[in-house]
């Protein structure tokens, strides 16, 4: 399909799970070209946003929100979500 002379792909935006503890818990980032959209559903807070314009600025909040030395749980289980956030 083309539109205004660009082509525009059929193709579905690019997901990524950072984790998924259950239905209540987890995290999703949506790559949608240049803007990446982070949802984060957890039993306490509900249903959270964040829309990132490029990587830098994503892998910036996560460094804040999963800072090491205030994450409750293991070292394996924040390395395991810092990578994830880094294959986006």
């Amino acid at each position: 399909m083309q539109k205004r002379g660009k082509q525009v792909s059929n193709q579905p935006f690019k997901k990524h799970v950072i984790y998924k503890k259950d239905k209540w818990n987890m995290l999703n980032v949506e790559v949608q070209g240049s803007k990446i959209v982070l949802t984060e559903i957890t039993d306490q807070w509900g249903e959270e946003c964040h829309t990132f314009i490029g990587r830098p600025a994503m892998l910036h909040w996560a460094s804040e929100r999963f800072a090491k030395d205030k994450f409750q749980g293991t070292d394996e289980e924040w390395q395991a979500i810092m990578d994830a956030f880094k294959e986006v």
